[in-house]
């Protein structure tokens, strides 16, 4: 891991992507027949406006510094990686789940709010894969909720594993080895990049 990407200047746009593998085959009578190979991944396509050289140069370094595809950082995405729900409180794991769960019991949140939202992006302090919840998720009167989540767990969470909620880091690493950009009157650079996530 080497450090965390630099937050400014912001992308001026972002494409995210989901990819979920599966097997697909088609018999004879053209029946489907699939599979699921159990892996998910995030990726980024991050386009930066134009920028003067003392706002592209660090951005560029830090890219240098990944030695093509070999180092990892962490990514926060603008935008994206912030909740859409109210997202109070100190949420935790409530109960060890395992590998494979998609409902997630938690507590710790502030009492009946519609803590998070479909789409909004969560993290488990555990390990690095960045889940999204799939539906709405409001808290009880104690601060307990259940999350329901995309891809399944892909490791275990323990009782009382924190959750990231807001500011959401993916861990990723460059798409390539090769990083361009382009420079031109007046004075400014133009540069975007592709990010894959880690896990």
């Amino acid at each position: 891991m080497s450090g965390t990407f630099p937050t400014s200047p912001e992308p001026a746009d972002i494409k995210v992507s989901s990819f979920t593998p599966t097997l697909v085959s088609q018999t004879h009578s053209l029946k489907r027949q699939v599979r699921r190979r159990g892996g998910h991944r995030w990726a980024f396509d991050v386009n930066f406006p134009p920028m003067n050289r003392s706002e592209f140069a660090p951005v560029y370094a830090f890219c240098i510094a990944q030695r093509g595809q070999y180092e990892t950082f962490t990514f926060v995405p603008p935008v994206v990686s912030d909740p859409q729900g109210t997202a109070t409180g100190t949420p935790l794991v409530n109960g060890a789940q395992s590998a494979g769960d998609n409902t997630i019991v938690t507590d710790g949140w502030s009492n009946s709010i519609t803590c998070l939202k479909a789409g909004d992006f969560v993290k488990f302090a555990g390990h690095n894969k960045v889940y999204m919840v799939t539906a709405d998720a409001t808290s009880d009167g104690s601060g307990n909720s259940t999350l329901t989540i995309e891809p399944p767990l892909l490791a275990s969470v323990a009782d009382d594993e924190a959750l990231t909620v807001s500011d959401v880091p993916f861990t990723v690493a460059l798409v390539s080895d090769m990083q361009e950009f382009a420079a031109g009157p007046p004075n400014l650079y133009e540069f975007s990049l592709q990010l894959i996530e880690v896990i």
